[in-house]
């Protein structure tokens, strides 16, 4: 092939890669080589870095809104029932396990007209799973806990709650540990009530009548993540309304869960630590708040870059301008889960330890809601903005690796074709995950990938990077370009050999060192290389 005519080819492929809207719509080398877990009205999906579905599940329910895969291979996801009893943002009402083949395993229920689970649930270690829920105060509860009468807007307030459940059969389980944030509140406008304090002397407490500008409503807290920190037993908790996020001790029991001592830290159920809107507790105005809104707080694991620090992702709603950011924080401690605290203060930092934000235009960067970051074992960062349905992925040095747009209709659940623009319809996804190649979750599974999930995809620009970041192959190939057949010489053992055309369509496999194109049209193909769990891809020529 003429080398001017091969320039042209390469710079059109790189064209037509460049125009996708959906799905994989860029991919840089130095992206992690994982595994994406999103869910997207009724399905959840796990692909890999070039959008191909690696598996898939169905439910009855649309999200409710966290999905985890586990250790087994299954999945746990919470589902949004039809119930009209307790409705805001984020309802959810009803807890699923789908195994690895996508038969449900169990479905439990935490919906009446007193209590409904919302948007965040946990798989815990032992098999048991954290739930968040809201129960019903009466207006007459509330003032009795002393909220001042004038903040009432509607008949009832929510107190958040966290339960642990242990998996009973098909559909049941038994509450084996409570919380409950009305049993930890203070208040300075009624010297009756039993609860009445200073606020600012009182930081382990919530105070009942700041609304951070709100209205008084039944949501007045809307928390939005719980996560469980192992090495500690500590649950980390997010108030979008309030603008906070807050650790308890998951030591206790349930009783003493509703008091101010017992458990590790003795400090019962009362929070252990709190950031992000120090006036909340009388410690600081306006000018002194950090988190607008945020999402999915919790403590980076061992052994990844930043490890026992806090991510989270702040949205910035509410600010002017707004615009997200990421967030590390480094809490200050006296000893391992004992955090730092002078009385009559904040709780530090007084600011992140890393911020991530779109420094060149940074209103282009904006979820008002939903959302998440996650730091992975490589140092790179996913960010999911959720708003937009746009999952991407950036290095330590902040360049963007990765970029995918949900394909799917979040209200209907409708798949769009490569090239439709994501403004034309809702694709909002609440939080991603992506998971290592060794976790547990894969050993033994099937993970050949199936086609992306958009319709009339276009994958040519990623067969034309190494997807193995974990263990690259010493490979080589020749001759190319090539009249037809092409051998393979390697430092591993080769498993299987596929051919991609530019389409990402695969055109021949074979399971030999060699593979042979000679009934292929002239043009450009990309070669997928197996050895063991490890795959490479390599461009070649045929002409």
């Amino acid at each position: 092939m003429h080398r001017k005519l091969l320039f042209a080819l390469l710079i059109s492929i790189n064209v037509v890669f460049s125009q996708n809207t959906i799905g994989t719509t860029s991919i840089s080398e130095g992206v992690y080589d994982g595994y994406t877990l999103f869910t997207s009205h009724t399905e959840t999906y796990l692909i890999n870095n070039c959008g191909e579905v690696i598996n898939q599940w169905t439910s009855s329910f649309p999200p409710g809104n966290a999905v985890y895969l586990l250790e087994n291979g299954d999945i746990l996801r919470a589902g949004r029932t039809s119930s009209s009893d307790i409705t805001f943002g984020g309802q959810g009402g009803v807890i699923e396990i789908y195994n690895w083949e996508g038969n449900l395993t169990w479905q439990y229920f935490y919906d009446t007209p007193m209590m409904r689970q919302h948007h965040d649930i946990y798989p815990m270690p032992n098999g048991n799973v954290l739930i968040l829920a809201v129960t019903r105060m009466t207006n007459a509860e509330a003032i009795q806990a002393g909220r001042n009468p004038a903040e009432l807007s509607e008949t009832d307030l929510y107190n958040e709650q966290i339960i642990e459940v242990t998996p009973v059969g098909a559909n049941s389980a038994t509450i084996v540990w409570e919380w409950n944030v009305k049993d930890h509140l203070v208040q300075d406008f009624d010297n009756s009530k039993d609860n009445f304090g200073d606020v600012g002397l009182s930081p382990e407490k919530l105070n009942i009548n700041f609304l951070n500008g709100g209205s008084g409503a039944s949501n007045w807290l809307h928390f939005n993540s719980i996560q469980f920190n192992p090495v500690l037993d500590q649950i980390i908790i997010s108030s979008r309304n309030l603008s906070e996020i807050y650790i308890i001790d998951h030591s206790t029991s349930t009783a003493e869960a509703a008091t101010n001592s017992g458990g590790t830290y003795n400090k019962g159920g009362d929070f252990l630590y709190r950031w992000g809107n120090p006036q909340s507790y009388n410690q600081g105005t306006e000018a002194d708040r950090q988190l607008y809104g945020q999402h999915y707080p919790y403590v980076i694991e061992n052994g990844i870059l930043d490890a026992g620090k806090i991510i989270v992702f702040n949205n910035g709603n509410g600010r002017n301008p707004m615009f997200s950011e990421v967030f590390i924080i480094n809490p200050e401690t006296d000893s391992p889960g004992v955090y730092t605290y002078q009385s009559n203060t904040a709780f530090g930092p007084v600011a992140p330890d890393y911020i991530y934000s779109n420094s060149a235009s940074p209103t282009d960067f904006f979820s008002g809601i939903l959302s998440s970051a996650q730091r992975l074992p490589n140092g790179n960062t996913l960010i999911c903005e959720g708003i937009n349905g746009r999952m991407f992925e950036i290095t330590p040095n902040e360049s963007i690796v990765w970029e995918y747009i949900n394909p799917v209709n979040s209200n209907n659940g409708t798949v769009s074709s490569q090239e439709t623009e994501p403004s034309t319809f809702a694709n909002t996804i609440f939080r991603s995950l992506k998971y290592k190649p060794e976790y547990a979750a894969f050993i033994d599974k099937d993970l050949t990938p199936s086609d992306p999930i958009e319709l009339n995809p276009d994958l040519s620009a990623c067969y034309s990077l190494s997807i193995s970041d974990f263990e690259q192959f010493d490979i080589s190939f020749y001759p190319n370009p090539t009249k037809g057949s092409i051998a393979i010489d390697s430092n591993k053992t080769i498993d299987k050999i596929e051919a991609y055309n530019t389409l990402g369509r695969k055109i021949i496999e074979s399971n030999t060192k060699a593979i042979d194109l000679s009934n292929q049209s002239n043009g450009i193909y990309f070669l997928r290389i197996y050895s063991g769990s490890n795959n490479v891809s390599k461009k070649v020529i045929k002409h």
